[in-house]
């Protein structure tokens, strides 16, 4: 019976990649990748010699009987993105739809993703948190913006560098001067961290060139109040 395995890839450090996922890339038939390139310097580092296929945002609708066809010619295919777990802003999620509906066999394997470490670095609450991923670049990033900021949980974005300083203006022009963590380079040699608010961050962020990806961190509006209210008995 034919399966497909996704496989998390390290964000960074190529360590990160667990005993079990190194075996099912070993004992794959064949392994879908989001880039190629990527996927076999990974392989070249770890000695696995397989035939990979791109599966990626650009070709996953098109080809989707494509893919369904070669999974269902072997026992074993794994699927891998850049960085990350497959399906998290990422490449996967049709595929897999695709695979249950043609009653193919899925497993996810548990390991990296770069929210989870962002998360519990910041010093935010973690018990419970809203995940958004990327926000849209135009259309409809005001209204999520603003759907955000009415959240009582810690919520957790994407971005990019490019965009970072702005969105961070904005979320101060919409939530308020919230505590807040960003997180960049993770696992990797200039990972950094910045805690504090979000006036902290832009000033911070606008004085310097930003590289990687980044992963933002915002305080939920329950605690928000609760500081605000706090601060305020205090004076």
């Amino acid at each position: 019976m034919s399966k497909l395995i996704l496989v998390p890839t390290p964000i960074g450090n190529l360590e990160d990649i667990t005993l079990r996922g190194l075996r099912i890339l070993q004992e794959a038939d064949v392994i879908f990748a989001e880039d190629t390139r990527v996927t076999k310097k990974l392989l070249t580092h770890y000695n696995i010699d397989k035939l990979v296929l791109a599966c990626h945002q650009h070709n996953e609708h098109q080809q989707l009987d494509y893919f369904i066809r070669t999974i269902s010619s072997y026992q074993m295919v794994a699927m891998v993105t850049d960085a990350g777990t497959p399906g998290i802003s990422d490449p996967g999620f049709m595929l897999v739809r695709a695979c249950l509906d043609a009653q193919i066999e899925v497993e996810t394997l548990p390991g990296a993703t770069a929210f989870v470490p962002a998360l519990v670095n910041s010093g935010l609450p973690c018990d419970r948190f809203y995940f958004y991923g990327f926000l849209p670049h135009k259309k409809g990033r005001k209204t999520a913006i603003e759907r955000l900021s009415v959240l009582e949980e810690t919520f957790i974005l994407y971005e990019s560098p490019f965009r970072l300083v702005k969105t961070l203006e904005q979320l101060l022009e919409t939530a308020g001067n919230r505590q807040m963590a960003v997180c960049r380079e993770l696992t990797k040699l200039y990972e950094e961290t910045f805690r504090g608010s979000l006036s902290d961050a832009i000033a911070y962020f606008s004085q310097k060139e930003v590289k990687g990806e980044i992963v933002i961190i915002v305080q939920g509006k329950n605690q928000f109040e609760k500081q605000s209210a706090n601060e305020e008995s205090m004076e």
